[in-house]
């Protein structure tokens, strides 16, 4: 039998999974700092927490699609729900795939290049958890528009970044192989960056649908 909670689209179920997600997405752009900072000793554990962290952002989803299967009302517009949840399960499975390059390339990989642009990652992915945590508060529309535009100057900063690091690899002392691998690296990157970007445009879209 359906509660009349449910009924109303008040349960606070699809808000928990969401910021769940939220932060297994954090969790793995937190581990991925750490590997960077090349401490050989928390690199096989923090490789196999972010391949945990995805996982478990897996069960989430696949969570969240179950319960809007069983759910007559919801908090939000189902499709949204389904966007958003799909949108933060990019960001950990990304963030593993980039990973998994590292752990077969060579020693040589600058670090210090790959932080410059996994710094404002993080930054971007603080700003994505902090606007799914605004969506059960209602609509907070300028909350949310300040968290955006935070999140649009991460990106456009990590675009600046890339095409340095790309005019960098062209002009720099480089073979053809480093080229290849250290333009994949940073391209990765770039794209979980792009997934921050995604997930935070569905949740200000949200906002704005309901505002």
């Amino acid at each position: 039998m359906i509660s009349f909670k449910k009924l109303l689209g008040k349960d606070e179920k699809f808000y928990d999974l969401l910021e769940a997600s939220a932060e297994e997405a954090r969790m793995s752009t937190s581990l991925l700092v750490k590997i960077l900072n090349n401490d050989s000793a928390a690199q096989t554990s923090s490789i196999h927490d972010i391949i945990q962290a995805r996982r478990k952002d897996k069960r989430i989803t696949q969570e969240i699609t179950e319960e809007l299967c069983k759910t007559f009302v919801t908090p939000l517009e189902r499709e949204d729900i389904e966007a958003l949840s799909l949108a933060l399960y990019r960001i950990p499975k990304t963030v593993e795939k980039l990973v998994e390059r590292l752990t077969i390339c060579p020693a040589r990989v600058p670090r210090d290049s790959l932080q410059q642009q996994v710094s404002l990652l993080v930054q971007a992915v603080d700003c994505v958890v902090a606007m799914v945590k605004q969506l059960r508060h209602g609509t907070q529309v300028d909350s949310i528009k300040d968290y955006q535009a935070k999140l649009q100057f991460a990106e456009g900063e990590a675009d600046k970044v890339m095409l340095q690091l790309v005019k960098e690899l062209y002009n720099g002392p480089h073979d053809a192989k480093e080229v290849v691998i250290l333009m994949e690296l940073y391209d990765m990157v770039e794209a979980a960056v792009d997934r921050a970007r995604d997930a935070g445009q569905v949740v200000f879209m949200i906002m704005l649908k309901y505002s």
